[in-house]
């Protein structure tokens, strides 16, 4: 990677760095909500699924700034994390990666919606009949089994964080080597009059890795998939 300079890697760093924790932040809640859409039946049930896919209509930039509101010093979630354990959200690295996830998460809730409403509940009960419990059903037969849509929403969340934009730069703003991910580099490069070469680097940078990521995560599920004869 000798084309590319100081900056660029920076901001690469950053970007692995903010698309990684948010991936793991999303993790067990993606699974979670992604088992309870499926498998359960509750008032409320639509309700829940129209939130989780909200920052999919909302403009980035509002999701940012409801952030903003809720997490800033001022907020009141971000005020009573900072009283109580010294942790402030805005302008850190931690908060792009909080609103990286939150962009992220109904991707990866699909994928692995997807993957669960693809195993045949008749397993379930059959271990159920067997006397395996809640817990070990899971554990033992709808998790290996899901393990393809875990696996591609992960790796597709991945992928679509190294990309965020809008909601990260209104709530953490373009800090460089503390916020500058990929995307704001490529922003901040395209407003300065001499970045035009910074800016086409940026944007290679910022197609390949977005294209492995889509291709590796095809790629691994399938393989998946086959290992479990699906």
């Amino acid at each position: 990677m000798n084309w590319l300079g100081e900056p660029e890697l920076a901001a690469l760093r950053l970007s692995l760095d903010v698309a990684g924790r948010a991936v793991l932040l999303n993790l067990l809640p993606a699974i979670a909500i992604a088992w309870l859409l499926t498998r359960r039946r509750f008032a409320g049930r639509t309700l829940l699924d129209a939130m989780v896919h909200l920052p999919l209509v909302l403009p980035p930039v509002m999701v940012g700034y409801l952030l903003l509101l809720m997490l800033g010093v001022h907020g009141p979630v971000g005020r009573w994390l900072d009283q109580l354990f010294g942790l402030r959200l805005v302008f850190t690295t931690g908060g792009a990666a909080v609103a990286t996830a939150i962009m992220s998460f109904p991707l990866m809730v699909r994928a692995i919606r997807l993957s669960l409403e693809g195993i045949d509940s008749g397993l379930e009960q059959a271990a159920r009949t067997l006397g395996a419990g809640p817990i070990d059903r899971f554990v033992s037969i709808t998790l290996p089994l899901m393990l393809p849509g875990v696996l591609a929403g992960a790796i597709t969340a991945f992928a679509a964080g190294l990309g965020e934009f809008g909601a990260v730069v209104t709530f953490v703003s373009n800090i460089p080597g503390e916020t500058r991910t990929l995307p704001l580099a490529l922003y901040a490069a395209l407003q300065s009059p001499d970045g035009d070469a910074l800016a086409a680097r940026l944007a290679l940078l910022s197609f390949g890795l977005g294209l492995s990521g889509l291709l590796a995560g095809e790629i691994l599920a399938r393989s998946l998939r086959r290992w479990l004869g699906r």
